[in-house]
């Protein structure tokens, strides 16, 4: 069957152009292969199309590639794309993709696409517009005041009429300032008393650089903030809401950020929401008339409150809403066991059908139905934890599930509660934001036992970060209980999970590591006032046994020290390890292979401070990493090299991340280039983003291949197992070229 060629357009003009990005990854990753084509399509902030190489997809930031695009991507105007694609999902947000304007192209272009047509895009846009409209029909909107561009300006001789204004509609402080044509909690402030008011009016208003636009001033609305989407019955020929989301926001917080957002582990949900299901019913039909009366056609999100007086107040209709792996979207969707796969096929097929395409698909599928039943490797896949981690844990976890192929493998989600106690979950706890939300869904009925590991899964693959999952007890455990798992033996892991024994060891062995000291919480409290002698400063504290930036802090003086140190052990930490801080270019270089590792591309690992944040690491669009680094080919194969060598020294097997610093002869006190080691890690992170991604991108190995890689290498270093050793080393992926993986398989 020839297969649809589904372009997915990401990026864009508008400032939510990095959730875009994380979107149409997200997109990129769930599309049914079996029936789609991917063409991803990137848009940059300039207008410009390129149709976008994957081994840019799962970079973290647009800022990654974006000087690559025009050496290593395909230019594509847009009078070309009806030769290019099929369809066109928009995973664009914000202006220039929810306001009608790439709407209004697709259709003088005659392309199919995903959601609202021209009238609904540019009115679900415009809150001032569709507030009037909501509010003509009886809907329940904030009250609240426009201000437009030339009012703004002349602020100051405007100001007693906007007072006057709100207090002629009884809108008192706190105000809600926000932009009329924005997204994602961007430019959106709340102000506790009138002299703060122009500020944050300006800021909101020119929210996009190089443009002013109109700002609305709102009431604070008391009660539940609620989240509700809807989709298409296309059968039926009527909207379906799914099950609404309370949001919680983070302690010390007064909106419901970006950050939150996108943040993993941040935010807090509860779906359903808290509240009595005529309340629920109240929502989701309130939900369906704002739909109707805003021409929103496919999907919806719909932003509200519930009030003590059971009102349901609508604060921000959405005409596409985000698609991160864990987005309200999705969570909904899981509440009616729709997975990501399914409901973004069901969003496709409701396109199709209402432009009358389906029909054919459906029967060119029934005519060619026929598919190989072939038995499939049972995956248990460890997430959660107690650790700093967990939340890089949930999403590195996800992220395997969802990328795990369906026709070689069978994924079994299990999660670590914070006791180290095992629990299936299902796909409505695994879309959950954060840990903590997960373990107030555990099931008791669902509980397994360590030892019942060996009876439902032929393979075990640790997404788990930092404490137990990392330092050698659960590589302990499951060589006990003699089932094949990903990434290092016991004593690699026990080792590198000690970034100061790592240090101790590397240098015995000849490689350059920072030079460090550790110490005990016991001889600091008994010595302080002797701790910092000897001491050069500036340098780096850390816990010698965290990862992922966890309280990682630079030290400028000795009261900066003894500052931190004393907040360091009111922490459940015995040792605080203090460390040079190094100069030159910080890198991250992935190295994957058992017996004859393989070093991927470096990476640059550029932080918008002095210390590389968990935000950089994590947040989409908060950090940027170069890959390949930009250094000279001889820098980079000496880099890659020393990696390969510590990779084998410690022992390590199937995959690691290492970060070190590359110091020039001018920049290193020895006077010669060299590479300084900062710390191993045996489990580096998955998730959708991350720069391990990049790296394999950077040889053609797509995420899905590579983390089928990890697995072979697992079973390969493990001889023990009741899984065809045959079967499972088979690796004929099409996007792999076999001479870039040269000397991977041993």
């Amino acid at each position: 069957m020839q297969k649809m060629r589904v372009g997915v357009l990401m990026g864009g003009k508008s400032i939510e152009r990095e959730v875009s990005f994380n979107s149409g990854r997200t997109v990129c990753d769930h599309l049914d292969t079996s029936r789609y084509e991917i063409i991803p399509i990137f848009q940059t902030s300039e207008g410009k199309l390129y149709l976008l190489p994957w081994h840019f997809l799962h970079r973290g930031k647009v800022a990654d590639f974006k000087h690559r695009l025009t050496k290593e991507a395909k230019a594509i105007a847009w009078d070309d794309l009806k030769t290019a694609v099929d369809f066109i999902f928009i995973a664009m947000h914000g202006k220039f993709a929810e306001d009608g304007t790439v709407q209004g192209f697709l259709e003088i272009l005659q392309i199919p696409y995903l959601g609202s047509k021209v009238f609904g895009s540019a009115l679900g846009m415009d809150k001032i517009v569709q507030k009037n409209i909501l509010r003509s029909n009886g809907i329940d909107v904030a009250k609240g005041i426009a201000l437009y561009p030339n009012q703004i300006k002349q602020f100051l001789t405007q100001k007693e009429k906007i007072f006057s204004e709100l207090e002629r509609q009884k809108i008192h402080p706190p105000y809600i300032v926000k932009p009329h044509q924005e997204g994602s909690s961007l430019g959106v402030e709340i102000v506790k008393n009138k002299d703060k008011l122009e500020e944050a009016i300006k800021r909101a208003s020119t929210i996009t650089p190089g443009k002013t636009q109109a700002v609305l001033i709102e009431e604070k609305i008391d009660g539940i903030e609620i989240s509700c989407c809807l989709i298409t019955d296309y059968h039926k020929k009527k909207w379906k809401p799914l099950i609404p989301t309370e949001i919680v926001k983070e302690p010390g917080t007064e909106i419901y950020d970006y950050k939150q957002k996108y943040m993993p582990g941040l935010g807090y949900e509860h779906t359903p929401a808290r509240c009595s299901q005529k309340n629920i019913e109240k929502i989701q039909q309130t939900c369906i008339t704002v739909a109707k009366l805003l021409d929103i056609k496919n999907t919806a999100r719909i932003d509200g409150f519930l009030t003590k007086e059971g009102k349901f107040v609508v604060v921000d209709p959405n005409t596409l809403t985000g698609m991160a792996p864990s987005s309200f979207f999705f969570r909904e969707a899981a509440e009616s066991n729709i997975n990501h796969t399914q409901l973004i096929n069901h969003l496709i097929e409701t396109e199709l059908d209402r432009y009358g395409m389906l029909a054919n698909i459906i029967k060119q599928e029934k005519t060619q139905a026929k598919k190989m039943r072939t038995k499939r490797i049972k995956v248990a896949i460890l997430l959660g934890g107690r650790t700093h981690e967990k939340e890089i844990s949930l999403e590195s976890g996800r992220n395997i599930i969802y990328k795990l192929s369906l026709q070689k493998y069978e994924p079994i989600a299990i999660f670590v509660s914070h006791t180290m106690e095992l629990y299936k979950i299902d796909n409505k706890q695994l879309v959950r934001n954060s840990t903590k939300e997960i373990e107030e869904l555990l099931e008791p009925t669902k509980k397994i036992k360590w030892d019942n590991l060996p009876n439902i899964a032929d393979f075990v693959f640790i997404a788990l970060h930092g404490g137990e999952g990392e330092n050698g007890s659960i590589q302990g455990t499951l060589e006990m209980l003699d089932v094949p798992y990903n990434g290092s033996p016991v004593l690699a892991s026990a080792l590198c999970a000690d970034k100061f024994r790592t240090n101790q060891f590397l240098r015995s062995n000849s490689f350059d590591v920072p030079h460090s000291i550790l110490i005990s919480k016991k001889d600091y409290l008994q010595n302080k006032e002797s701790i910092d002698k000897n001491l050069t400063f500036p340098l780096i504290l850390k816990p010698h046994d965290d990862g992922c930036s966890v309280m990682v802090q630079k030290i400028k003086n000795k009261k900066e020290l003894h500052k931190n140190l004393n907040a360091f052990f009111k922490t459940e930490k015995k040792y605080a390890m203090l460390e040079e801080m190094l100069t030159g270019m910080e890198l991250t270089v992935g190295v994957i292979g058992n017996e004859n590792p393989k070093a991927l591309p470096p990476s640059q690992a550029v932080a918008t401070k002095e210390i590389l944040s968990i935000e950089e690491k994590f947040l989409p669009g908060a950090g940027e990493n170069q890959t390949p680094a930009p250094l000279a080919k001889a820098a980079l194969t000496l880099v890659q090299k020393t990696m390969e060598k510590a990779y084998k020294i410690l022992g390590c097997k199937g995959y690691a991340r290492i970060d070190c610093f590359y110091q020039t002869a001018k920049q290193s006190p020895t006077k010669k280039e060299r590479i300084i080691i900062l710390e191993v890690n045996t489990l580096p992170g998955l998730t959708p983003a991350t720069c391990i991604f990049h790296q394999a991108a950077e040889l053609g190995i797509k995420p899905m291949d590579f983390i089928d890689l990890i697995i072979q290498l697992g079973f390969q270093n493990h001889a023990s197992t009741v899984v065809d050793e045959k079967s499972c080393l088979s690796f004929s992926s099409n996007c792999i070229k076999k001479e870039n993986i040269e000397g991977m398989f041993e």
